[in-house]
């Protein structure tokens, strides 16, 4: 586990925040008063990065808008929940914060209603079979699951006691035909934080409307659609109040982190805001706002989404790739920026990867002896890791900038191949496993921290094809060498120069053929000079093992 220093001990700044009634004028953000991470955030209120302060000291209180089950999720979801579950395991295992989360299931909605229709099923059928297909698509793609899932229609009462504290606070109305309204302008200018909420005043979108700004809270209810009782009719809860409803019953009054994509910033966010707000009669109910950026197909302004069917589900995508490998993509750029998504980058993102394996495969092999090279420069290695673990703990606490800590992370990789060059046989001089230890642990604990477990689930699938495997491959491997010995036997031994033996070069080509058999099987044979190094990979359906061709 990687721990800052400065974030275990942290910077009590007071005890938790005062609330602050309607009474203060304007959007401005107000600092909250508790525990200093040591973390700086872009915060979408303020537009630019503040100080990450928790109310509790060790612990943040973050709710995220879920996903509306009505259709499989796809790759634009999932780059945004696996952004997120990164920041949460940085918070939470470099920065040694415990991370609560709560997470809306929106299980009734238009498109739900509408698919049932589609289906001729109840619309409660559709949102349990994409509810529970989303919840399998997150954990083959390694988000840790938030404390607790909400479903709206578990909570509906909750909600209807929320919009009668609006109405009962002045922010809300009810109309004769069974619907309520926010009414946008009983709060003045505090609404609009977020970009894009400029509207026009007084102007009325509905005769059932005060103001064309004002949303729903609750929904009469139309033929053939769920509906439940309430002081107003029968109807069904608006869109926005759902999670300010959910996060307040989890969190109260105060909510130190919200996320979601970009694209929820407005109307989402910002009714959010205004709703739980006139609640709760304070001035800042989540102090911080965090948007991840669309995942675009390259070259394509539009982001992935279900209108523009443009989609890749998230079931076809792991046929063909990982979930590792998909982390690393999404680790190669700021989880607020726009990224985009190809066959380029996803290679790129493997092949990364795969750098990390032979580096964390050849230091193995060097500690144990099989791997031969000249002597190290073993001071400078330390000095690297030193340096590494410096700057990668620097670009994590500013912003997460997980691209530039990747970096450090594969510049030490780079320092840690190039010391470890093979030759055909020992010098004898001094060598330095521990350094190479020390190395490989870090890089395990960094990928760890992101979610990414190369070892373990490599050696998971391995022990799933069954336990005897290694030590087939390593009986296999050491018989191979001694073929492979004996026929590198020259003609003089005493003459490095001299010819190898006619007779013994088909063993030669042999072991090259066994080698290369067994390759796309999963099974990667590296000849090291007079020595070979083994390992298993897992294989996937399509793909076949990327290594390079030797010859003997």
């Amino acid at each position: 586990m990687i721990r800052s220093g400065k974030a275990l001990c942290g910077a009590l700044i007071s005890s938790c925040c005062v609330p602050v009634r309607h009474s203060v004028s304007g959007k401005a953000w107000i600092t909250p008063k508790g525990f200093d991470t040591g973390i700086k955030t872009f915060n979408s209120l303020t537009k630019q990065k503040e100080a990450l302060i928790l109310a509790r000291e060790g612990t943040a209180t973050w709710y995220s808008c879920g996903p509306t089950v009505y259709d499989h999720a796809h790759l634009g979801h999932a780059c945004s929940y696996v952004r997120f579950d990164i920041l949460q395991r940085i918070l939470t295992r470099v920065f040694g914060v415990t991370v609560i989360h709560a997470m809306v299931i929106t299980d009734v909605d238009d498109k739900i209603i509408r698919r049932s229709w589609e289906e001729n099923v109840s619309p409660d059928v559709i949102s349990r079979m994409y509810e529970e297909e989303f919840k399998r698509d997150m954990l083959s793609l390694k988000v840790v699951p938030p404390a607790v899932y909400l479903r709206v229609t578990e909570n509906v009462h909750h909600i209807v006691a929320f919009i009668e504290g609006i109405i009962r606070n002045g922010h809300a109305y009810a109309t004769k035909e069974g619907d309520v309204y926010f009414d946008v302008q009983s709060i003045g200018d505090r609404y609009g934080k977020f970009v894009g909420a400029a509207s026009p005043h007084g102007q009325s979108g509905s005769s059932n409307k005060r103001d064309s700004r004002d949303f729903a809270l609750w929904k009469r209810s139309k033929a053939q659609e769920p509906h439940w009782e309430s002081p107003w009719g029968r109807g069904r809860p608006g869109w926005h109040i759902e999670c300010s409803t959910v996060a307040s019953h989890m969190f109260g009054n105060q909510l130190d982190i919200h996320s979601g994509g970009i694209d929820l910033a407005f109307p989402h966010h910002e009714n959010e805001i205004a709703q739980s707000e006139a609640f709760h009669q304070c001035g800042q109910w989540a102090n911080y706002f965090l948007h991840s950026g669309h995942l675009h197909h390259k070259g394509s302004p539009e982001k992935m989404s279900k209108s523009l069917k443009n989609y890749i589900t998230i079931k076809d995508f792991l046929q063909s790739h990982t979930a590792d490998e998909f982390r690393m993509f999404c680790l190669s750029t700021k989880y607020r920026s726009a990224i985009d998504y190809s066959d380029g980058s996803m290679s790129e993102a493997r092949t990364s990867l795969e750098t990390i394996r032979t580096f964390i495969s050849a230091a193995r092999a060097y500690m144990k002896g099989h791997l031969h090279c000249p002597p190290t420069q073993e001071d400078l290695l330390w000095q690297r890791l030193t340096e590494t673990k410096s700057n990668i703990l620097t670009a994590l606490a500013d912003d997460f900038d997980t691209p530039r800590a990747v970096g450090a992370l594969m510049k030490l990789v780079y320092h840690g191949n190039c010391q470890l060059r093979p030759v055909s046989t020992a010098e004898g001089g001094v060598r330095s496993p521990a350094v190479f230890g020390a190395m490989v642990t870090y890089v395990r604990d960094v990928l760890d921290a992101f979610g990414i477990d190369l070892l373990h689930s490599r050696e998971a699938d391995v022990m799933s094809s069954g336990g005897n495997l290694q030590a087939v491959v390593e009986q296999l491997t050491r018989f191979r060498s001694e073929v492979r010995a004996f026929a590198l036997t020259r003609q003089d031994p005493q003459d490095e120069k001299s010819d190898l033996c006619p007779d013994r070069i088909p063993l030669l080509k042999s072991c090259d053929t066994l080698r290369k058999d067994l390759a796309p099987l999963g099974v990667v044979i590296k000849d090291r000079g007079a020595t070979s190094t083994w390992e298993i990979k897992p294989t996937q359906s399509g793909q076949r093992s990327h290594e390079p061709d030797q010859q003997t």
